[in-house]
């Protein structure tokens, strides 16, 4: 039986792990190196209420993933939920994506809409937005798609301090921002062209992590200590292990002893906390983001998309601060792609790399990964 070692055990390494199960005639050894599977998607406790290490509601537009993942977990579709953003000049909540309801409300709209009308009437007469799609770095695409006023109170200082950045201009890619619409009509809910689920179990998705690495040879706790790519090799415990297949699901410098530079990302300082209230947030809410000059920039009440109502009388909430504390969000610069890339470029025949930090992609999530998964499984066959 062929041997094949799957490097990390976040959704990105159990999908792989699972689509190898379901393939066959694969001896899988699968080593992570905390003491759990599932990563930042692991279902966490504080007190009697779950949570996770930021919020992990499945989003996708793959139906097949989708239904893929909810035979195995069952999904609650949650495609009512609603995000705000606090913007401290005007003392309000309004809604994000940016709606165009709420830029009547603002009080500097006579403004805004002198920014805005000519976007607007260029969009309807084009399909698109001639400057945004030409733009070379996320301020001018926010400009151009929102005006200078929206873009000052929505995105200057909150994505500075969301990549650690004095000058949003160093990001040129942003393909991932916003959300899929810059400047919002109609219905309020976040993504209304996407399926938004959660599990139904109060454990999230760890009954996946368990179904995905059934039978396997999981190995928790356990650092490889160096590795031979070209020729599928690592050394664990100073021993040399061999393997006919490799799915990488860490950040790929990892894997050359950073050659051609360390790959930067974002990490995050997470803070769960605790309140005597049933709920914190207005309903359907789930994030509530802060655009402003705080040092966080989001907070997120679990009980509204876990659904876990158990606990009555009490809430958990969790901060999110940006940090250099983690590798959890590759920073989106097309020079450090290309970096990536190159390291990509090194990895022999049966080597795939993937999931967000495997391939370097902010934009990958849990479906992503799930797909990724199973692409390799049909090249397999």
């Amino acid at each position: 039986m062929k041997k094949a070692l799957i490097i990390g055990g976040g959704f990105a390494g159990c999908a792989a792990s699972h689509q190898l199960n379901l393939l066959g005639g694969w001896d899988i050894t699968l080593i992570e190196s905390a003491s759990h599977l599932g990563g930042g998607c692991k279902t966490l406790w504080y007190g009697k209420h779950p949570y996770t290490f930021g919020p992990r509601h499945f989003l996708t537009q793959n139906e097949k993933v989708f239904h893929f993942l909810d035979k195995y977990c069952p999904l609650r579709r949650c495609n009512d939920h609603i995000f705000l953003t606090y913007i401290e000049e005007d003392d309000q909540f309004y809604n994000y994506p940016i709606h165009i309801d709420d830029v009547k409300l603002m009080p500097d709209h006579k403004a805004i809409f002198s920014e805005l009308n000519p976007i607007i009437d260029e969009r309807k007469k084009t399909g698109k937005v001639i400057g945004a799609n030409n733009a070379k770095n996320l301020e001018e695409f926010w400009i151009s798609s929102v005006g200078e006023t929206l873009y000052k109170k929505f995105i200057d200082s909150y994505s500075k301090k969301m990549w650690q950045v004095d000058d949003n201009r160093k990001i040129d890619d942003f393909g991932w921002s916003p959300k899929g619409v810059s400047l919002k009509e109609g219905g309020k809910a976040a993504w209304d062209t996407a399926i938004s689920a959660y599990p139904f179990a109060e454990d999230g998705y760890d009954q996946y992590f368990k179904i995905a690495t059934e039978g396997i040879n999981l190995r928790l706790n356990t650092k490889i200590e160096n590795y031979d790519i070209q020729n599928k090799i690592i050394y664990v415990d100073g021993n040399k292990e061999v393997y006919d297949l490799v799915i990488n699901t860490i950040s790929p410098d990892l894997l050359f002893k950073s050659s051609y530079g360390s790959l930067p990302y974002i990490g995050r300082d997470f803070y769960p906390f605790i309140l005597p209230v049933a709920h914190a947030f207005p309903p359907n809410v789930y994030f509530i983001y802060f655009a402003g000059k705080e040092r966080f920039t989001r907070i997120v009440e679990y009980k509204q998309f876990t659904r876990q109502q158990y606990e009555k009388n009490t809430t958990i909430l969790g901060l999110e601060i940006p940090s250099l504390n983690g590798r959890y969000y590759p920073m989106p610069i097309k020079s450090k792609y290309e970096r990536a890339r190159k390291y990509l470029d090194l990895m022999p025949e049966n080597v795939f790399s993937i999931g967000r930090a495997g391939s370097y992609e902010y934009r990958i999530d849990i479906d992503d990964c799930i797909e990724q998964a199973m692409n390799i499984a049909d090249a397999l066959k």
